[in-house]
């Protein structure tokens, strides 16, 4: 598992992408606003919420949001959550509906991009 100490090479300033939310520029705020809340931000699409609750390990609520609006990064949510159930029929269909290439990292490291990806 990672730790807030090795996510520092995820700090979007790092990556040079500009922010659309000063609150939220890192994948440690992010990850610090799921410890610290019960509920995501209202005003984060449907993709990050569902990140968030797979954070907290509500896949049941993941799914259902990732599922929302028929987004490609809610398909490359949908395929990581698949990933995690060990579903990777399902998985790879979801990353085609993304279009992206099916991922060899870990689950967590995987979302831990997804996360970065969604802030950006």
């Amino acid at each position: 598992m990672m730790r807030d100490a090795d996510l520092n090479h995820y700090s979007l300033a790092h990556l040079n992408v500009p922010m659309q939310n000063d609150d939220m520029n890192t994948l440690s705020d992010f990850l610090h606003h799921c410890r610290q809340h019960d509920t995501p931000e209202a005003d984060w699409g449907p993709p990050l919420q569902a990140l968030w609750y797979a954070e907290k390990g509500n896949w049941e609520k993941a799914h259902e949001l990732c599922q929302q609006g028929d987004l490609p990064d809610g398909a490359w949510v949908h395929a990581n959550l698949h990933r995690e159930e060990g579903d990777l029929s399902n998985a790879r269909y979801w990353y085609q509906r993304a279009g992206k290439s099916e991922s060899n990292q870990s689950i967590e490291e995987e979302r831990r991009d997804i996360i970065a990806s969604l802030l950006a």
